[in-house]
C-alpha cells in the first residue's frame, strides 16, 4: 500500500490542513511510500520561502515526474476517459490496487482508476 497525493492534497499541505498532515505523517512513521506527480507539485509550487511547510513535507514525498513512457499512458488515459486534466491522468497511473489517494477531485480520480481497472481507495480533502 501507498499513499497517492494529488494537487488537491498538496495544496491542503500547504494551507496546513491537520488531517492531510497527519495521514501523511502516519503513512510516514508506518514506512507506507508516500508519492505524487511532478505536474502536482508544479501546480502547488508559488514561493517555497512562503510554502516552509509544504517544502518540508516534500522531502518526504517521492515525486514521480512526466516522463516519455508516462505521458504516452496519460495520453490514452485522457483519450479513453474523454477527460483532459494531465495531471489527475498521471496521478492515476501512480496509483495500485491497494493504495490511498488524497484528492480534492474523487470524480474525477474514480473515473480514471475505473478505466484503469485500479481499486485504490479515494479519500477526499
Amino acid at each position: 500500500m501507498s499513499l497517492v497525493l494529488d494537487t488537491g492534497a498538496l495544496l491542503a499541505v500547504d494551507w496546513r490542513n491537520r488531517d492531510v498532515l497527519a495521514a501523511i505523517r502516519t503513512a510516514q512513521e508506518e514506512g507506507v511510500p508516500v508519492r505524487t506527480s511532478s505536474g502536482a507539485v508544479a501546480q502547488t509550487w508559488r514561493n517555497g520561502a512562503r510554502q516552509a511547510v509544504l517544502a518540508t513535507t516534500l522531502r518526504g514525498i517521492e515525486e514521480r515526474p512526466i516522463d516519455a513512457g508516462s505521458s504516452r499512458r496519460i495520453g490514452r488515459l485522457l483519450a479513453g476517459t474523454g477527460t483532459s486534466d494531465v495531471v489527475d491522468a498521471h496521478v492515476a497511473t501512480l496509483c495500485d490496487d491497494d493504495d490511498v489517494v488524497l484528492t480534492s477531485d474523487p470524480t474525477d480520480l474514480d473515473r480514471l482508476l475505473s478505466v484503469l481497472g485500479r481499486t485504490a481507495t479515494i479519500s477526499r480533502v
